[in-house]
């Protein structure tokens, strides 16, 4: 990926468009280590020294490559020992804890500090305490070269999604007995200190909408649980109002907004089989985060290697398939490959058996071996990948399965459906049976009272363990969850539909490929967020914009048309263009035609004010997709947060963790 070097460029609106992730890359390396070549170190290699959650954060948005060109020499571990460099600076990117605190000290005081100087940055506001104790160490006070709030503890995993890396929040704010536990507060706490330091970082100052709780009559209660996203809104707002004053050029009036939903507001999205090439990849392939493991022909003739990618935005055919159904992209792989051996000079040089080649076609095979040999490789590694997934597809019957659960949640499929692929697939995978209970349960609650749910469970042969995370799914949506139409949600459909369905058909969207109907309750809520349409008492904001604010919502035109006057609505300290990446490219090399980031910086829109959406336990690929789609079609930047990214296995295990009762078979009521 390429990136600008000058500081300057990601500010203000003449620069190329750089997501929040590039802001934070441009930020750690520019204002961070850059900037800590002063003086007569300018030209002297640095130390950087780090914490776990630092060099996490670190790591998401740089590569070491890009460190080193910085000055680094040497990256350390906080918390291990260091030998001695008495002669070199440097760079101490830690928490604002007492332990770290602590540690920097012991380096830095006495007659002999482990090193010259010391640049410190923290990842979050440091309380006053901390900054006394390094004030009041004489010996430690002149060695220190900068001692700056950062205010960068979010960890990107995506141009337009970041994580607060919380695997456990589910169980922590949700599950059984957390009421006015430490580890609730915790939890939360943490949670809110990381999404704020994304407003620090981008210099943006939101509105803070939250899902309220909302008790519909007087025989339902709100519960603790009803009340997460309404304590996360008024943490996040806490962090928030003191950037206007401790950060130099914070916006002191809206520029963006920001809406804080939790799990329970869709439950079908965690669980349904999604079709995209990305969802696919992480739900049915055995990968490690984005790191997948492939062999590799041997270089000396013998087993073959294994070779580790990572699936990323620094690879083209990846940024360009991930958001394609299945089939779609398998085409277009197909399709890159007949075009790449077609037009490469050097594949169709070696597709020549015995011929005799030219002096002048040897040249032109050798200048284009390299570059053949690595577009072939990405090209290669992609095919053998949607070769697999598609063959995982056949052998487990998934498209009639992802056929029914599409029907249940449209309400074209019911009860006689489900009982039939249960008596009728009975040696069909345990979690894809379960995944599709889920489903059922969702959009049928009634159908799991009484003993229903333990008829149900034996048809299907599933354990009170799978049971567990029916029961605490139902728990999570809580007892008016089906009386509240989520997001605003009409259950009103045709006649020809049945009563029951979780979804509506959208219309004007172009339905191209079978099984991509389902779409996340995500997609609706930010079209009515962007529209200023959701529903005040379902969805209450902290801080009323005030009506310049406002002004910025209307859409790219008006903002375009404003960006002139001086009156111009308040924005982002930060440069805000988008590049059209959606639009496919063409080039003849059949490779290279997708390298969106090649294209982005000469081909972008003017956008209005980002949206920035939090979901409280896990978000999905899904919803991460539709932040993207949305982003082009709302010419809004839409970024996506999360306590984590969840693949349906993943959060099924979560589930199953809010809590630790068995099940009694006597009495299962879900």
């Amino acid at each position: 990926m390429s990136f600008s070097d000058s500081e300057g460029s990601s500010h203000g609106a003449g620069g190329e468009y750089k997501t929040f992730r590039q802001v934070s890359r441009e930020r750690l390396l520019y204002e961070m280590v850059r900037s800590s070549k002063t003086g007569d170190s300018r030209s002297s290699w640095k130390v950087l020294i780090m914490d776990k959650v630092t060099v996490k954060v670190m790591s998401c948005s740089c590569k070491m490559a890009d460190i080193t060109d910085e000055g680094v020499s040497l990256v350390e571990d906080l918390f291990r020992r260091r030998q001695p460099l008495p002669s070199m600076d440097a760079i101490y990117f830690i928490q604002p804890s007492k332990e770290n605190i602590v540690m920097f000290l012991s380096d830095m005081s006495g007659r002999e500090p482990l090193y010259k100087k010391a640049f410190v940055y923290f990842s979050s506001p440091i309380p006053k305490e901390l900054v006394s104790r390094i004030k009041n160490d004489t010996s430690v006070l002149p060695r220190i070269g900068a001692l700056r709030e950062m205010n960068l503890e979010y960890f990107s995993m995506d141009s337009q999604g970041y994580v607060t890396d919380q695997e456990r929040a589910l169980e922590d704010l949700f599950g059984e007995d957390v009421e006015n536990s430490r580890k609730f507060e915790t939890c939360l706490n943490v949670m809110a200190t990381r999404i704020a330091t994304v407003f620090a970082s981008l210099k943006e100052f939101p509105s803070v909408r939250y899902r309220a709780a909302k008790s519909l009559d007087s025989s339902t209660m709100t519960t603790f649980r009803d009340l997460v996203p309404t304590k996360l809104a008024a943490a996040v707002w806490n962090f928030i109002s003191t950037y206007k004053s401790s950060i130099p050029n914070f916006p002191q009036t809206e520029t963006c907004e920001l809406l804080i939903l939790d799990r329970s507001v869709d439950q079908i999205a965690p669980v349904i089989h999604e079709w995209t090439y990305d969802a696919m990849c992480h739900d049915l392939l055995d990968m490690d985060g984005n790191k997948y493991v492939h062999e590799i022909p041997s270089k000396t003739g013998g087993q073959p290697e294994k070779k580790e990618v990572l699936l990323e935005d620094h690879d083209p055919v990846w940024l360009e398939l991930r958001h394609a159904h299945i089939a779609d992209a398998s085409e277009r792989l197909h399709e890159k490959m007949t075009s790449f051996v077609s037009k490469n000079k050097a594949a169709q040089l070696q597709q020549r058996d015995g011929s005799e080649i030219s002096t002048r076609d040897l040249q032109k095979m050798v200048q284009a071996l390299p570059q053949y040999n690595e577009q072939m490789e990405k090209l290669s590694l992609h095919v053998e990948i949607a070769g697999k997934i598609n063959k995982i597809i056949r052998e487990m019957g998934l498209r009639e399965l992802g056929q029914l659960e599409q029907d249940i949640v449209f309400g074209d499929a019911g009860t006689k459906e489900i009982i039939n692929f249960f008596r009728t697939k009975q040696d069909a995978n345990v979690e894809n049976k379960l995944r599709l209970l889920m489903i059922y349960a969702s959009v049928y609650p009634e159908k799991f009272e009484g003993d229903k749910a333990l008829k149900l469970m034996q048809l299907a042969k599933l354990s009170c363990e799978d049971m567990k995370a029916v029961q605490n799914m139902r728990t999570l949506e809580g007892e008016n969850a089906r009386k509240t139409s989520t997001g605003g949600f009409s259950l009103k459909f045709d006649a020809h539909k049945r009563k029951h369905a979780a979804r509506k058909d959208r219309t004007g969207e172009e339905e191209t490929w079978q099984l991509f109907r389902f779409y996340p309750v995500l997609e609706e809520l930010i079209e009515k967020l962007s529209k200023a349409e959701l529903p005040k008492d379902e969805y209450q904001c902290m801080n009323e914009p005030s009506p310049m604010a406002n002004e910025g919502k209307r859409g790219s035109q008006s903002v375009s048309a404003m960006a002139n006057q001086p009156s111009a609505a308040p924005h982002s300290m930060r440069s805000r263009r988008t590049a059209t990446w959606a639009k496919p490219r063409h080039s003849d090399d059949g490779y290279s035609s997708d390298s969106v980031l090649k294209n982005a910086a000469s081909d972008f829109k003017k956008m209005g004010q980002r949206i920035f959406i939090f979901i409280i336990g896990g978000a999905t690929r899904s919803e991460l997709r539709v932040c993207h789609k949305l982003t082009t079609k709302l010419r809004r930047e839409v970024v996506l947060g999360s306590s984590s990214i969840d693949d349906p296995p993943q959060y099924i295990t979560k589930l199953k963790l809010l809590s630790e009762k068995e099940l009694s078979l006597d009495g299962i009521r879900i």
